[in-house]
């Protein structure tokens, strides 16, 4: 995931410094699972693409009536965060915080990340983590949320039936983040 994210806009304004970059997106994306994701039953999803023993892309997904989630890592959370963000800790919080304020109230599938590995990506992992999650919103006949931080990846998520719902007002200086949200399916 953080190779994935790298090129990211708001992790590129948050974490300024592409030397240090990679190291910290590895740190943010571990205390994110290890704090919100693994290990709980039915709190989050972790789906994986493999090629061989190749790990080439993953979709972190919180299923209804799980976000926010609760973080359970306390202070070690809260130490991953700091390790991760350093002095970037308050805009990264901010973007957050003006993230949940659009967030819909509605119970539904929360795709909160979504990364393929450089080298794979326009090969179809995406979709395919997209495809297998969005069949399981289409049986329960339930609605999906994401944020698109790349305004390129808008088309792609309109592909599998995501609708722009607005641009998180984001705070100064950081780059646009389009709401998108898929309705459940009519029975």
């Amino acid at each position: 995931m953080a190779r994935a994210f790298f090129d990211d806009p708001p992790f590129v304004w948050i974490l300024r410094s592409p030397t240090t970059r990679e190291r910290r997106l590895r740190r943010f994306f571990l205390t994110c699972l290890r704090a919100d994701a693994l290990g709980r039953e039915q709190v989050a999803v972790v789906e994986v693409a493999r090629s061989g023993e190749r790990l080439v892309g993953g979709a972190i997904w919180y299923p209804p009536s799980h976000w926010p989630p609760a973080q359970r890592g306390g202070w070690a959370a809260l130490a991953g965060y700091v390790r991760a963000f350093g002095r970037r800790l308050g805009p990264a919080t901010a973007l957050v915080q003006t993230m949940a304020r659009v967030h819909p109230h509605q119970p539904h599938w929360y795709l909160a990340y979504i990364g393929v590995e450089p080298d794979w990506q326009g090969r179809g992992v995406g979709s395919a983590l997209l495809r297998s999650r969005l069949a399981i919103c289409d049986e329960e006949l339930a609605d999906a949320y994401l944020e698109s931080s790349k305004l390129a990846n808008v088309p792609l998520y309109q592909h599998f039936g995501f609708q722009p719902t607005g641009v998180v007002p984001a705070p100064s200086g950081a780059p646009p983040i389009t709401a998108m949200s898929r309705p459940a399916p009519a029975r």
